[in-house]
């Protein structure tokens, strides 16, 4: 076994092992994507319990083993509850974390993902911006952050549509939910982001499946 490392990041997904045990896919700041196994998490007095729960977000404490990481402690310092206690804002918040496990991979750092995971789930909890809309944000963000950049097609495009593409592809991730669009252009984008999508990615996430 190696050295304990204290990693950032968040949970993006658990699954239960055994009679007490949970398997944890976690999105960290270091190390990118890892799988990690936290014994005895769902015994009642567990102390992390409420720790590897999908949305928690803090420092985890794991040591490297062989084929896997063994989680031993968690400070978490975000659990997003807010969003467990509205619907539909789980399941946006869920298909986000479906797009970080996506992309994510081991040894690739994620400070930027991460970043917009923290800043995408604050703005589901903003009533002033429609779900929706950080959707498309978020969907357009990550893909950039990935090298995959939804461009607009076709001719007669709307000029707001293309200043959002472009705003929501490279504005800072602390100004990236700071605007509204009409009903027509966010109809825009999200036919454009559709056909890219479609394109792009070879994985259908079940929780949009909730949300249409």
């Amino acid at each position: 076994m190696f050295a304990p490392l204290n990693l950032k990041g968040m949970v993006l997904s658990q699954t239960p092992v055994g009679d007490y045990d949970r398997r944890l896919v976690l999105l960290t700041r270091e190390r990118g994507k890892i799988t990690a196994f936290a014994r005895g998490a769902r015994r009642a007095n567990s102390p992390l319990m409420g720790a590897t729960q999908p949305f928690c977000m803090g420092s985890f404490s794991v040591t490297e083993g062989r084929d896997y990481y063994r989680l031993s402690q968690a400070e978490i310092t975000e659990h997003f509850e807010e969003i467990r206690l509205d619907f539909e804002a789980t399941c946006y918040g869920c298909y986000f974390l479906e797009w970080a496990d996506y992309y994510g991979r081991e040894f690739i750092e994620a400070k930027e993902t991460l970043n917009l995971l923290w800043q995408s789930l604050r703005a589901l909890l903003n009533t002033a911006i429609p779900n929706s809309l950080v959707r498309i944000v978020f969907e357009v963000r990550i893909m950039a952050i990935n090298g995959e950049n939804p461009e607009p097609e076709g001719e007669g495009r709307n000029v707001s549509t293309v200043y959002t593409l472009d705003y929501a592809a490279h504005a800072p991730l602390e100004k990236l939910y700071r605007f509204v669009v009409t009903p027509e252009v966010e109809a825009e984008l999200r036919d454009i982001l559709d056909r890219h999508i479609a394109r792009v990615v070879d994985r259908r996430f079940r929780s949009l499946e909730l949300l249409i």
